[in-house]
């Protein structure tokens, strides 16, 4: 009885909740289950990073409670349910010794932090944050401390670090580059938002990595391997995602660095679809807002009848660090071409240039980040 088997939507993040919503616009009745290993409380991630700013803990981050959802969303909601495989020729989700049967399954299930093997004996007090949950946790953990350590310099790393130091916690950054978000900015912007940070009290230590976590009598005591040591009440790690793509494989589903999807968002096993930040779109791994917005809208179409393939325009990147506003819209990987840089102090105007002289992508700080919208309509979208 295939036919009367639910759509199910394994994960609550922004991914399965924006995929919810957009259906539910075009769909009111189909049943829908989710299933999350969490519970379920709807929250944006990117606040994540804004919390000390905002002066709002875990619960004040939430948006609406589960039962809400439910209710809101026309959907049966299944929270602390841990996924144990896919039985795609039964079409059958696995829950431990229970089959949850499907007419369509959507894998929303997000990304992997990458933990690192570090020695000694203060590693509880290493923390990532991937959801509300985890930072429920580090707001616990943080209690009356004062001493935070990131390690990492991503975009991650430098938002926490802005919104920490807007809460009044000291904050040290550890990491391997020598600029902060490496791959992401060019030089130019990636120091002037490095410079703002310290202008506020960030500490950085570059070109080095943590190699011990060490009790101490307070906190912890961190040794990096340049030799230098320091202290801290709690540890972030923040160096980085991983999408999840063990139980697709495990399945016989196709995957690369993501769960390989095409632009219609399907995997290479029929009525099994990816989005968000476990999904390899079209050869992209898109760990952003905007592109996963637009695969929801699609997969929502697709799954009310009418077969749609994500089209993304031009989609900057905003970065949360408030102490220098930057935007970016990093050119494609394979471009050939050069920066051309504008600069005043920490206001950086760098624009990826074609040979042809077409703008292929830019990055902005400072004042010139009120000009990403413009700048946005002269890069050619990823898929147009």
């Amino acid at each position: 009885m295939t036919e009367q088997a639910p759509i199910v939507i394994v994960g609550t993040g922004l991914s399965g909740y924006s995929l919810a919503r957009e259906m539910r616009k075009l769909d009111k009745d189909t049943p829908i289950v989710m299933v999350t290993a969490d519970d379920g409380v709807s929250y944006s991630k990117p606040m994540l990073s804004t919390g000390f700013t905002k002066g709002k803990d875990a619960d004040g981050l939430a948006q609406a409670s589960t039962e809400t959802m439910a209710e809101q969303l026309n959907i049966q909601l299944r929270t602390f349910a841990t996924v144990t495989g896919i039985d795609p020729a039964a079409k059958a989700l696995i829950l431990g010794d229970e089959r949850l049967a499907y007419s369509k399954l959507v894998l929303a299930w997000g990304a992997d932090v990458i933990r690192l093997s570090l020695d000694g004996d203060g590693l509880e007090h290493v923390f990532s944050i991937n959801d509300l949950m985890d930072y429920r946790a580090f707001r616990k953990a943080l209690g009356g401390g004062k001493r935070v350590a990131i390690m990492g310099a991503g975009l991650i790393g430098c938002e926490f670090a802005n919104d920490l130091r807007n809460g009044d916690y000291e904050v040290d950054v550890i990491a391997p580059s020598d600029a902060v978000m490496p791959g992401l900015l060019p030089r130019p912007a990636a120091d002037a938002v490095q410079g703002e940070l310290q202008n506020l009290g960030v500490r950085f230590h570059l070109e080095t990595v943590v190699e011990r976590v060490d009790q101490a009598e307070q906190g912890v005591t961190l040794t990096l391997a340049n030799g230098d040591t320091l202290a801290a009440d709690l540890v972030i790690s923040a160096v980085g995602l991983r999408p999840r793509i063990e139980l697709a494989k495990a399945a016989g589903i196709a995957t690369g660095r993501g769960i390989t999807v095409n632009r219609a968002l399907e995997t290479s096993v029929p009525d099994v679809y990816a989005l968000g930040d476990c999904a390899e779109v079209d050869g992209h791994v898109l760990l952003y807002v905007l592109p996963l917005m637009a695969c929801a809208r699609a997969l929502a179409k697709t799954l009310a009848g009418e077969r749609t393939e994500v089209s993304y325009g031009t989609m900057p990147v905003m970065i949360k660090t408030p102490c220098c506003p930057t935007a970016v819209c990093p050119p494609p990987a394979d471009a050939e071409g050069e920066w051309q840089v504008e600069q005043d102090g920490s206001d950086v105007k760098a624009l990826f240039q074609a040979p042809d002289g077409q703008v292929l992508g830019f990055a902005v700080t400072g004042r010139f980040a009120m000009e990403k919208q413009a700048l946005a309509k002269e890069v050619p979208p990823l898929h147009d």
